[in-house]
């Protein structure tokens, strides 16, 4: 590296009030200079000073427009008279688009299990509520039972992050990809934004020849999927539209017929952005409200944080009594190709960045030792994947249920746990059942009496076990079963 590009570089950092990245420039072997100039390099500096005065030294905080109101939403019942419609049909498009190959799968697996008590990728916790099955391989049955159903090959791309990336790659190779074909399973790693201090804005080193990072967020898998070159292998697969989900999730459906066909074919979308909506257990419930305002005129549905949602709005009640502001966001998502590219690629639809607080160790700058804060100090900035709504021309939301579809594996005790979701799972697999004419047994407070766990491969949806030849006509209690 010559002393001529050291000095430019260092001229773009001083314009970028970041010169003091080079502080232990000099001092550094070669190979260790090499690699701090090559993680400088991939930064843009010239948008850092406006990331900075916007979300590390301030504070700012989102905005409640005025006319903000809750955005509409296909009922789970189609027979709804607030909103009837025609399931049936929507299916019958979303199986047809399956089969025409038109469909694929999107998983966001960054994550690490350490909440869990886990050393390891969150998608590689043992979670089947029988048999342990990690998530990947849950998924995994998922996807091959419906191209299996449907003889095509659907593709699968998988987000991973720089800490668990060859880790997940390991996993899969070690368990033969869960008998997908691997040509068929895309890995690519999420981008990172550096870490800043949260009183000057100066990025953080983590040693003297490392920046500090984070990854960018779930909102960083829009940019992710078209720089990694993910949505140019769905345009030569003739791919057109991906089924969004998070890791954590063992009761996902990784392909519903039904929102597929909502998606690409209801009147009121425009088949870009979709989302499947949960009822809020409760008004100050911690999860992203759905809710619609005008954009340019327009109106577009968006996502607000529950900790932007006024109290007053959260609280809010229908005359019946039901909560008005009540669609709660699952994070589960259908995501037009062309759409992902658009977003990715148009600075115009750059999505915003959210501001994080935490404790970030670091080198200190004038003694070269390592930090490690007792408070919080700086401030990662993340993106949000429900932020690309608005972006969307029209965007529908289907209601969905907590049971069915969410059994979130997020801590290692209490509420979202390996605990509760097993229960969910057998829960959700005690009702398909029962729906088969199989008896369950169940205790007084109306809890499963049993441990049941439905492998994918036998039946994605209660409707597949309807029928079933070798079902058992009921279960003891205590009894634990595997379909």
């Amino acid at each position: 590296m010559t002393t001529a590009t050291i000095d430019s570089i260092r001229q773009t950092l001083e314009a970028a009030g970041q010169g003091h990245l080079l502080t232990f420039a000099d001092d550094l072997d070669e190979a260790p200079r090499a690699g701090l100039l090559a993680q400088i390099n991939a930064i843009d500096f010239g948008s850092i000073p406006g990331l900075v005065d916007k979300y590390v030294t301030t504070d700012s905080h989102f905005e409640v427009p005025a006319d903000l109101e809750p955005a509409p939403f296909y009922p789970r019942d189609p027979s709804s008279e607030a909103r009837p419609w025609d399931r049936e049909a929507m299916a019958k498009i979303g199986e047809s688009l399956i089969a025409a190959g038109k469909i694929g799968c999107f998983t966001v697996a960054g994550g690490q299990g350490s909440r869990l008590g886990y050393d390891g990728p969150k998608g590689c916790y043992p979670t089947g509520a029988v048999t342990d099955k990690p998530l990947f391989r849950i998924f995994a049955e998922g996807i091959l039972a419906h191209s299996r159903r449907h003889g095509v090959a659907i593709p699968w791309y998988i987000m991973t992050s720089p800490l668990n990336h060859e880790a997940t790659v390991a996993f899969f190779n070690e368990h033969a990809h869960f008998g997908l074909n691997p040509d068929d399973v895309m890995f690519f790693m999420q981008g990172t934004m550096p870490a800043f201090d949260k009183q000057t804005g100066r990025i953080l080193l983590a040693g003297k020849d490392t920046i500090a990072t984070a990854p960018d967020g779930h909102g960083g898998a829009i940019t992710a999927l078209h720089a990694s070159g993910a949505t140019a292998d769905m345009a030569r697969r003739g791919v057109e539209h991906i089924s969004y989900w998070q890791v954590d999730n063992p009761n996902i459906h990784v392909l519903d017929p039904v929102f597929i066909g909502l998606h690409t074919s209801a009147e009121d979308s425009s088949g870009e952005m979709s989302g499947k909506m949960l009822p809020k257990a409760e008004a100050k419930e911690k999860v992203g409200v759905f809710c619609r305002s005008a954009v340019n005129g327009e109106p577009r549905t968006m996502v607000v944080e529950y900790s932007d949602l006024p109290d007053e709005l959260a609280e809010a009640t229908n005359p019946d009594g039901s909560l008005r502001f009540l669609a709660g966001s699952p994070a589960m998502h259908m995501l037009g190709v062309a759409f992902i590219d658009k977003v990715a690629s148009d600075p115009a639809f750059s999505l915003p960045y959210h501001r994080a607080v935490k404790k970030i160790p670091h080198v200190d700058l004038e003694t070269g030792e390592a930090v490690s804060p007792g408070e919080p100090n700086g401030v990662k900035l993340e993106r949000f994947v429900f932020d690309a709504i608005p972006l969307a021309e029209r965007s529908i939301i289907l209601e969905t249920d907590r049971v069915e579809e969410f059994a979130p594996v997020k801590n290692k005790d209490g509420v979202d746990s390996i605990v509760t979701s097993k229960q969910l799972q057998t829960e959700r697999a005690a009702i398909w059942l029962e729906a088969a004419g199989v008896t369950v047994p169940r205790k007084a407070d109306g809890s499963c009496d049993c441990v049941i766990e439905i492998s994918p491969l036998t039946a994605t949806c209660a409707d597949d076990l309807v029928g079933m030849a070798d079902l058992p006509g009921s279960i003891q209690a205590g009894e634990t079963v595997v379909l």
